[in-house]
């Protein structure tokens, strides 16, 4: 059965106040389709799981922008000043995590693990509020895994089963979020049938991929 559906059932699978997590690299790799229709929508407090909020203009930066973000958890904000801008107004709360512990923290959700242990952030504030364990003489804080109720996601190509192919770089940490999603959306360049996608090529199997919809260029 073909999991392909239309941006606007895609949007509507995303209610308000949901934690949202999304693909991409300061727009590299970035479901830009899905968050435009987003914007259009009524759709509003969403909770952002991203690596970054890009740049005013580009990626989830226009999240931030259209107002759509009541909270975010993302590794940096330093690219996006409306970002800054909103926090220090109090508009929008943020949870800065490393970026390594960010992947691992969605790679551990989709893995099922409780938690790892990391030394990033032991004796900084990173380490606030959070348990701390010794191994061998070394110091490691304990990380909870990053999960969300929807994962929006970036590929290449698809077919309809949802076994997904991505391009080079723009790959970064869409196949983690893949599996740390309870409801997972991918948006594709292209829809093929099954059988037509070399299984070597084939990142995210369809196991992991609810929805497809494509992206509109232009």
């Amino acid at each position: 059965m073909s999991k392909v559906i239309s941006i606007q059932e895609a949007v509507n699978l995303i209610p308000d106040n949901a934690r949202v997590m999304f693909g991409g690299f300061l727009g590299c790799g970035t479901p830009e389709t899905m968050i435009s229709a987003l914007i259009d929508s009524e759709v509003t407090g969403i909770h952002l799981i991203a690596n970054d909020t890009a740049t005013p203009d580009i990626g989830v930066g226009r999240l931030v922008v259209a107002g759509k973000l009541n909270e975010i958890t993302v590794s940096h904000i330093g690219t996006n000043p409306i970002t800054g801008q909103l926090m220090n107004e109090g508009k929008l709360a943020v949870n800065l995590v490393p970026q390594g512990t960010l992947a691992e923290a969605i790679r551990a959700k989709g893995a099922g693990l409780g938690g790892f242990l990391t030394p990033t952030g032991v004796g900084t504030i990173v380490a606030e509020n959070k348990q701390t364990f010794q191994v061998d003489d070394k110091s490691y804080l304990l990380e909870p895994p990053i999960g969300a109720e929807v994962a929006v996601i970036r590929a290449y190509k698809a077919d309809k089963a949802g076994n997904l192919v991505y391009e080079k770089s723009a790959r970064n940490q869409n196949p983690l979020m893949a599996m740390a999603g309870n409801i997972v959306i991918a948006e594709v360049d292209e829809v093929v049938e099954v059988g037509e996608l070399d299984p070597e090529c084939v990142i995210t199997p369809s196991v992991f991929v609810n929805y497809i919809v494509e992206a509109q260029h232009g």
